[in-house]
């Protein structure tokens, strides 16, 4: 499709993997403009791959446009998490599932990134060479982590780690976060599920991202580097390369970061929303 017009236009590159661990790949994946999300289903034997799936058929509808309005986005969360609800009794009743991406936004003529996130799947931003994590997670870890008392090296092996408080479907009514971040030329996104950083610390995804020029390449490398890691989980990862932004400045369009060519025991469990770990789902 010609994006002659679009406020951001991207290429990007998608990668997934069951894992080392998983009969099922619960996650599923949306990579078209202006759209590009995650959503990581759970829920295992209540069909999770059936919750995540309902979530990107819903967002798909909103494919082919230059870019969307928060408002726009909202509307198509709440009709997703309808359809979560609704899911039938053996077709993902109970189930739920995470969200996390970007979506091109037109502020006053000018290039955004419209982040979300609802879980604990991530989206991040390598921009001038630096890795910012842009979503925060909802999970109980994240909020030990927050009031201080715990800190990260230890909520990498906490036995909580993957009960998250936010979600679509599964008993929660959590709504997303969203942040509005003015594009630049040469941006990369990364939008994954949370199988990718628990396997890759931030270095070494950001060396991945960096040594691989091409988003392909890079999506292709950072899944099979968190395979060949151990692979827990189920594992996507989205990259998002933004060629050329429409802006009244011309700072971003001078600064072209795109990343250049070249280089113990663990405590194995399903994400589950707080409300059923006690439960033991």
């Amino acid at each position: 499709m010609n994006r002659t017009g679009a406020t951001v236009v991207a290429v990007h590159g998608a990668a997934t993997d069951a894992g080392l661990r998983r009969a099922v790949n619960e996650d599923s994946f949306l990579a078209a403009a202006p759209l590009y999300l995650v959503a990581d289903g759970m829920g295992g034997h209540q069909a999770g791959e059936i919750a995540s799936a309902a979530v990107i058929d819903e967002f798909a509808g909103l494919t082919g446009r230059m870019s969307l309005t928060v408002d726009e986005v909202h509307a198509a969360f709440l009709r997703a998490r309808h359809r979560v609800e609704a899911l039938p009794p053996g077709a993902g009743a109970g189930a739920g599932t995470t969200l996390t991406g970007v979506v091109v936004a037109d502020i006053e003529g000018e290039g955004y990134w419209l982040a979300l996130n609802l879980g604990d799947s991530r989206t991040y931003r390598l921009s001038r060479g630096v890795l910012e994590q842009v979503s925060v997670d909802h999970s109980v870890v994240q909020e030990l982590i927050d009031s201080g008392s715990l800190d990260a090296v230890s909520a990498a092996q906490d036995p909580r780690r993957n009960v998250i408080t936010r979600a679509i479907g599964a008993g929660s009514d959590g709504e997303p976060d969203y942040w509005l971040i003015p594009a630049e030329r040469g941006d990369r996104m990364l939008v994954c599920s949370d199988g990718l950083p628990g396997e890759l610390d931030a270095d070494g995804i950001r060396e991945i991202l960096i040594a691989e020029a091409d988003p392909q390449r890079a999506a292709t490398r950072l899944v099979d580097e968190a395979v060949r890691r151990g692979g827990r989980d189920n594992i996507t990862a989205l990259v998002v390369d933004a060629l050329t932004v429409r802006s009244r400045s011309t700072v971003s369009d001078d600064h072209d970061t795109t990343p250049p060519s070249p280089d113990a025991d663990e405590i194995d469990g399903d994400t589950r929303p707080r409300a059923l770990a006690a439960g033991g789902s």
